[in-house]
């Protein structure tokens, strides 16, 4: 069964291992990949990347709130972040992008 399959049937497999992962400190990954966000976004009121693949560091999931995307659609935002990674995102297998305005 492939691993998309059992998130599918089994969401609390993906949650357990979201759950395990909340209490403990940033992987390096997580690191680099939150201090590069930090750099492209200073003005970021909100910024959170978690491994979402097991810690393999194959897939992620990041969360950021900035003023930055002001008036921008949200596939530009999107864009936006996905510039600011472009050279890790070649070693990904998969991102997953949430992007917000400050008091919005």
């Amino acid at each position: 069964m492939s691993v998309l399959r059992t998130i599918r049937c089994s969401p609390q497999v993906l949650c357990r291992g979201l759950l395990a992962r909340s209490a403990s400190i940033l992987t390096d990954a997580e690191t680099r990949l939150t201090r590069l966000l930090k750099e492209k976004f200073p003005r970021a009121s909100s910024l959170k990347v978690v491994d979402i693949s097991g810690g393999c560091g194959a897939m992620y999931e990041i969360h950021i709130e900035s003023d930055e995307f002001r008036g921008k659609r949200t596939v530009q935002q999107h864009q936006l972040v996905n510039q600011a990674l472009k050279d890790e995102i070649k070693a990904m297998h998969g991102l997953r992008i949430f992007t917000d305005v400050p008091g919005k």
